[in-house]
């Protein structure tokens, strides 16, 4: 892995006592987290799923990344606002590998305050920075906020999504 995606904490975090704290996940994180990943899948993630997910994202020598998005209140309370998840593979097109944001997700009572763009714009500066070929992903045709959001980001490219379950 990259020295610059191990250091993302220092780069991407504000000052001490600002209201905002954008970093890498790390396993202290587990606890705010495991609320926001099981209010994004639902609650039809079987525990298994979610523990190998978080063994990935905390695993420096896996492909599974991931970045979360703290909020101090007055009080000096930091909650968990948002975390998106990625991987980093090769691609038959580049010799640079591609990202693919697997998860973008706001906490319910976070939404609408520009978080989204904010971890995806922290995203694309370590793009940037790493030299990755491209950031890609995936939303749901009636996801009318993240719709919205990814017209501003991205060119939306005319291809079919399939899946051949196994």
């Amino acid at each position: 892995m990259p020295d610059s995606q191990q250091n993302i904490s220092q780069i991407l975090t504000p000052d001490e006592g600002a209201a905002l704290d954008l970093r890498k996940i790390s396993a202290a994180d587990y606890d705010l987290w495991l609320p926001l990943w099981r209010e994004n899948n639902h609650g039809r993630v079987s525990d298994d799923v979610t523990a190998n997910t978080w063994a990935r994202l905390i695993d420096d020598a896996q492909d599974v990344h991931g970045l979360c998005l703290y909020v101090r209140d007055e009080a000096g309370v930091q909650t968990m606002a948002g975390q998106l998840h990625y991987i980093l593979h090769p691609v038959t097109g580049h010799v640079e590998p591609v990202c693919y944001m697997q998860d973008v997700f706001i906490a319910s009572n976070a939404r609408r305050k520009g978080y989204a763009k904010l971890l995806i714009g922290a995203l694309a500066s370590l793009g940037a920075r790493e030299k990755w070929a491209r950031i890609y992903w995936l939303a749901e045709g009636d996801n009318k906020a993240a719709q919205a959001l990814y017209k501003t980001l991205g060119l939306k490219l005319d291809f079919t999504f399939h899946v051949l379950p196994l």
